[in-house]
């Protein structure tokens, strides 16, 4: 147990959740469905509930919009290239990366120690925007 556990902070949180925005809802609505094969699961006016390997996420309508300069969002898969490949046929546009200590081939990023309790040696990213700008990823632990 850690201090946040005995503060009654967000230590004894029961679950977490993503909140994206959405300036066109049924835009991002045909982007989650026809680009990363997902429907939601609840709907109701201004906002789509999506569940995803026990986790969840909401797209909300909103004025504002993401900067879309940081991941907002990233999935864990185990199978990296498999889940890109599947993406690009579907429409997906994964970004180009050329930053100091970081750069993609193919859409795919080597991240040496990134999340070390991850995977021993690091993670593979990549990574891509929605149909409202939020940036999202794909990582596989690097076992």
């Amino acid at each position: 147990m850690n201090a946040a556990d005995d503060s009654g902070g967000l230590g004894r949180a029961v679950h977490v959740a993503t909140r994206l925005p959405a300036q066109d809802l049924d835009r991002a609505r045909r982007f989650y469905s026809a680009q990363l094969g997902l429907e939601p699961v609840d709907e109701r006016p201004g906002g789509l509930l999506y569940r995803c390997g026990g986790t969840e996420f909401v797209l909300f309508r909103s004025t504002g919009a993401s900067p879309g300069t940081f991941t907002q969002m990233a999935w864990t898969v185990d199978d990296l290239e498999r889940v890109v490949v599947e993406l690009r046929r579907r429409g997906v546009v994964f970004e180009e990366v050329d930053v100091p200590g970081m750069r993609t081939r193919d859409g795919i990023a080597e991240v040496e120690g990134n999340y070390p309790s991850k995977g021993a040696r690091g993670e593979r990213g990549a990574w891509f925007r929605d149909s409202e700008g939020n940036l999202l990823g794909i990582g596989e632990p690097v076992r």
